[in-house]
């Protein structure tokens, strides 16, 4: 199926859209429905090292945790409970390994149904093996097992997602030099390209299998720069650069959905509100209960429009209260009770308002992703999205810095007002044409390590 463009917003405004609903909701096999008019926690299980091993111990390890995080929920009284399982290296190495662990978590869910009438889904991520840098990576080793993989999972999963890696060699080099045409090419041009590769093939495997062909994020690029940027202390990259990253990570991650995915999209994709603006799909979305993995700066407000909550990933330890997983299964659960009963009570807008307003002016980075300004960003993307990925993308990050520059609340320390202005600057006097863009970069950039113009199709 070739990739079609989005070239019309799902939503009217970013005030339409709304926790726990979503214009193109999906179902599970279990009868869970995502984006149906109530939020459902996602808890993402890790194995701890060593565990890895062999594949029996693998399988134990993940019995265990998935097994604790059902057992909590029926325990606690929450209805509903997704589990996704981003697999190690060895589960995608060898893709027998993912099959037989989806295959175990799948009996799992059937006998919580059957016995306590829990609705629970099974979401496996397979691992981004390839390396840029091999020749033809299209046709590596890693790639085969990559795609083995969806094949293997994908028979007993409900929904399959990735978090794909294309153009990450560019913009590892393009972010510490706060070289946003770098960015822009890594992130919007040479993985965009990657993904509509990648994504019309998962897309053909998972509905030969009758599963959910979920959704992408740029984790290892917009989050990567979202980390460096960190806190309000820390001065690794501009917090801006780190926004702008994330426009353009939307019109990325946008290409999947063009190719046939239909949500729930992957939850450490923080460019999620603008993909649900544009296409209508369910979301994941993952803050203060990630914290278990990671620190960010918006954490109630990502949740405004949320469809799944989840909680990143956690390590399958004991703690004090019970093991990780039951303990981290139960904060979403609750979390999820309470955007819930918001929505039976009639209270959902003003918990919407109270999430975004809670941290709207904590960080330029959380600016973007508050609902209408989410929604303008998508609609940047798809006005321009016919012209091509460069365009789109180039216009997400424009409207983004717009957005900060015009809004008087937002208030910028003196290095972040000049890395945006320069990162502005840099944006206008970059060329029109995808095609002028792409040689451009083509020459300044082919001496980057990694880097293989032929692993793009180009």
């Amino acid at each position: 199926m070739a990739r079609q463009p989005v070239t019309q917003m799902a939503y009217k405004s970013g005030a339409e859209m709304m926790f726990g609903t979503a214009k193109k909701p999906v179902t599970t096999k279990r009868g869970i429905v995502i984006g149906g008019g109530f939020v459902h926690p996602e808890v993402v299980p890790h194995p701890r090292p060593g565990s890895e091993k062999t594949m029996k111990t693998l399988l134990r390890e993940y019995e265990r945790a998935n097994g604790d995080a059902l057992e909590r929920m029926v325990i606690v009284g929450h209805p509903t409970l997704q589990i996704e399982n981003e697999h190690v290296f060895q589960m995608t190495h060898n893709p027998k390994w993912g099959g037989e662990i989806a295959a175990q978590t799948a009996r799992q869910m059937d006998d919580y149904l059957q016995k306590y009438g829990l609705k629970a889904a099974y979401r496996s991520t397979p691992a981004d093996l390839r390396k840029p840098d091999m020749h033809h990576m299209r046709e590596s080793d890693y790639t085969h097992e990559i795609i083995e993989s969806f094949k293997e999972v994908s028979k007993y999963a409900d929904i399959v997602s990735i978090e794909s890696m294309g153009g990450k060699e560019i913009f590892d080099h393009a972010i510490i030099r706060n070289d946003i045409a770098g960015i822009l090419f890594g992130i919007g041009v040479l993985g965009s390209i990657d993904m509509e590769w990648m994504w019309n093939q998962i897309v053909a495997i998972a509905k030969q299998n009758n599963c959910i062909p979920g959704g992408d994020t740029n984790c290892s690029e917009a989050n990567t720069a979202m980390f460096m940027a960190g806190g309000l202390i820390s001065k690794d990259v501009p917090h801006v650069i780190a926004a702008l990253s994330r426009a353009i990570s939307a019109s990325r991650t946008l290409v999947a959905y063009e190719c046939g995915a239909t949500g729930p999209t992957k939850d450490c994709a923080y460019e999620d509100p603008i993909i649900k603006a544009m296409t209508g799909v369910p979301i994941s979305c993952e803050g203060k209960a990630s914290a278990c993995a990671h620190s960010d700066l918006c954490s109630n407000l990502i949740m405004a429009v949320t469809d799944l909550w989840s909680n990143e990933a956690v390590e399958y330890h004991d703690m004090f209260g019970a093991t990780t997983t039951s303990v981290f299964a139960e904060i979403l659960g609750y979390d999820c009770a309470m955007l819930n009963t918001a929505i039976e009570l009639g209270h959902q807008e003003v918990l919407k308002e109270v999430l975004v307003n809670s941290d709207m002016y904590r960080d330029s980075h959380s600016l973007i992703l508050a609902p209408d300004n989410a929604w303008e960003i998508g609609n940047a993307i798809v006005q321009n999205r016919s012209k091509g990925f460069y365009a789109s993308a180039k216009a997400a990050a424009l409207k983004a810095g717009e957005i900060i520059q015009g809004d008087s609340k937002m208030k910028l320390t003196g290095i972040e007002k000049t890395a945006l202005d320069n990162a502005m600057n840099e944006l206008r006097k970059l060329p029109e044409k995808e095609g002028d863009f792409i040689d451009q970069c083509l020459s300044k950039y082919k001496n980057v390590k990694g880097f293989n113009p032929k692993s793009y199709g180009l």
